[in-house]
């Protein structure tokens, strides 16, 4: 895929990302929706291909989940002509995705460390959970959308489920769920 980017379209990937931030309040994989309508729909400066496998990819990997946004931006600067235009797209898209955020979020956690008896800081806290599972919701709904088609086998929704009920009901760590989940694909059962 072959893309031209001017510097108005970096700037603009920049400014993007840096928006997205400051709506990130599940984290970056919360935004996923977000992201995927700019990189794929409206710019189409990535295929849903890149887009699927830049998140599964940083997501199965170790460290922080949030290096599948740097990740979109190598994609996004390898389709605009090499490496050196890859390097700078990661660099943009983190720092866009981080900065923001990061600065509100040491603003507000000192503002509310100092007026945490205030009735308007708990009532925060406690309206933020709602939004924060819509959407995580959101993201995984978008993340399924690929899978959902007649040919789906049943098991491939019974794994699913199952996992997820193991997850929210028990103590089971999430990596113990991620191998077994791995091995019935190696299996050939999902």
């Amino acid at each position: 895929m072959n893309v031209e980017l001017s510097t108005l379209d970096w700037v603009s990937l920049f400014v993007h990302f840096m928006g997205l931030s400051l709506l990130a309040v599940g984290g970056g994989i919360s935004v996923v929706p977000g992201m995927h309508r700019y990189l794929v729909v409206q710019q189409a400066w990535l295929s849903d291909a890149q887009f699927t496998s830049s998140v599964a990819l940083a997501q199965i990997a170790p460290g922080p989940n949030v290096l599948f946004v740097a990740l979109m931006g190598w994609h996004v600067g390898i389709n605009a002509g090499g490496v050196h235009w890859a390097l700078l797209g990661s660099l943009l898209c983190l720092l866009g995705i981080v900065l923001p955020s990061s600065l509100l979020t040491l603003w507000a956690t000192r503002w509310a460390q100092r007026n945490q008896a205030h009735y308007g800081v708990r009532a925060f806290k406690q309206g933020m959970t709602p939004l924060v599972v819509a959407l995580l919701m959101s993201t995984a709904w978008l993340l399924m959308a690929p899978s959902v088609n007649p040919q789906t086998p049943w098991t491939f929704w019974f794994v699913g489920a199952g996992a997820m009920v193991l997850l929210w009901r028990t103590k089971v760590h999430l990596l113990w769920v991620l191998l077994a989940g791995a091995a019935l694909g190696a299996l050939g059962w999902v």
